[in-house]
């Protein structure tokens, strides 16, 4: 092993990321700091951009010596990185006994992994108070520099807005979609950054999955039946029909109309291909390879056990994941502007959740929705710590504004007159726009915002 110069160590060209800042301020809080992310984000370049020396656990013996000894991979100039310590799960231990014995010194260690180690090599400790954890994302439209970021997420909470023009031809945002926050695709042409995200995912199911000691045809069958399901809350039993329907000559449609007795038989000749158990299993894997994003559901108040009963809606880490799985490129989006709403809005739910992990009063879960049993629905919902809340829609052009403007206004109408909701007006209400110029305040108080003018 060698130790590394602060020279370099430092990236060349970097490219400065929003979780930075919440890098620096963790490193100021913990002894050590863990970002966690999809692999290919940008994590160990953002991680080197912090630090003075490197240790890559998957670089020549290196994997060799960490099995060996893991305290070895903690030498080196501080703050000094670990990169893909998960392959080594014992270094979490040596970092947090290392934390214990300096318990004075701020920032020592940056540890940074694709994917969370399994259940029975995870680490004994969580590393509370000692270990800060940060997750990294692939990069927004403000990062790669495809939105202005004159209209701040930060800003509207305090109440602060300037109308702000942008000039986004609609063809760029399918290019978004299938190019995605890659920082190694940003300067391809889009058909070769598919290329390059389709290796991703054949190294997600072929490497990243059997790593995790599961079924890689199983994983791929899931993986598109996400992709076809993406942006909404599917149940295990509707992914389990698209994964094994042709075997099952049906499909969730046909299932749908099905008596109880004959759902019942449906179901036991489901679970004879695969269990809503196992399904459930190789989701929670993808969740811990960061391939996927669950995005909770929102009820008021923070007690309510409903918060806990309603089914997440699963996001792709970046949109052009589902559009590689999917096999679609720009021009077949422009043909099939349905599947194109549900990519961008993964793509709105990536920005937003770039945008909200780095406001400074954010939850452990800072991108919710909502849905309630009168069909009323919220795409977004950002709530602070201190009770403040926003909520967005998302849509993909200005032709869709006036309805989802109806909705937020119903939304927040029916939460105020509820007194047992004990929810405070919304600090503001948007709809985020793909086909737009303008970032504007209606007449109704509501903001329209261009996803190409938002930032932090």
């Amino acid at each position: 092993m060698t130790k590394n110069s602060n020279q370099q160590v430092k990236p060349q060209g970097y490219r400065p990321r929003i979780v930075d800042q919440q890098i620096e301020r963790y490193m100021r809080i913990f002894g050590a700091v863990e970002i966690a992310g999809t692999k290919w984000c940008g994590k160990t370049w953002s991680a080197r951009q912090h630090a003075a020396s490197i240790t890559y656990v998957d670089r020549g013996n290196n994997l060799m010596a960490a099995q060996s000894d893991p305290s070895l991979m903690l030498l080196g100039e501080r703050p000094h990185v670990i990169d893909e310590w998960q392959l080594v799960p014992p270094i979490w231990d040596e970092v947090r006994h290392k934390v214990d014995d300096e318990p004075g010194e701020k920032g020592q260690w940056l540890l940074t992994g694709s994917s969370t180690p399994m259940h029975d090599k995870r680490p004994k400790h969580t590393g509370a108070g000692r270990i800060g954890h940060v997750r990294m994302s692939p990069m927004s439209l403000f990062e790669s520099g495809d939105s202005t970021g004159e209209v701040s997420l930060s800003s509207l909470f305090e109440g602060d807005f300037n109308p702000a023009k942008v000039e986004t031809p609609t063809e760029r945002l399918f290019d978004f979609v299938c190019r995605g926050g890659w920082p190694e695709a940003q300067n391809l042409p889009v058909s070769d950054a598919q290329i390059l995200i389709r290796e991703y995912v054949h190294l997600t199911l072929n490497e990243g999955v059997s790593r995790q000691r599961r079924d890689p045809e199983v994983a791929r069958r899931l993986l598109r039946s996400l992709s076809r399901n993406v942006s909404q809350s599917v149940t295990f039993k509707t992914l389990g029909l698209d994964m094994y329907g042709a075997e099952l000559d049906l499909d969730s449609d046909v299932a749908d109309k099905q008596n109880d007795s004959q759902k019942k038989d449906l179901q036991k000749d489901l679970e004879d291909f695969i269990s809503p158990r196992t399904i459930s299993e190789y989701v929670a894997m993808f969740e811990r390879m960061f391939v996927i994003d669950g995005v909770p559901g929102w009820v008021p108040p923070s007690r309510s056990p409903k918060r806990l009963q309603t089914k997440p809606r699963r996001y792709f880490a970046d949109p052009s994941i589902a559009a590689a799985v999917l096999g679609v490129n720009p021009r077949a989006l422009l043909e099939d502007w349905q599947t194109f709403g549900f990519l961008f809005e993964n793509l709105c739910v990536r920005d937003l959740l770039v945008y909200a992990r780095a406001l400074p009063d954010i939850g452990d879960e800072p991108v919710r929705y909502y849905h309630d049993d009168s069909g009323l629905e919220c795409d977004a919902i950002i709530e602070l710590t201190d009770g403040r809340w926003a909520g967005i829609e998302i849509k993909s052009s200005q032709s869709k504004v006036d309805d989802a403007a109806k909705n937020l206004l119903r939304l927040r109408e029916k939460l105020l007159k509820n007194p047992q909701s004990r929810v405070r007006a919304p600090e503001f209400l948007a709809v985020l726009v793909g086909v737009g110029d303008f970032a504007y305040q209606r007449e109704d108080g509501i903001y329209v915002i261009p996803i190409t003018a938002l930032g932090a």
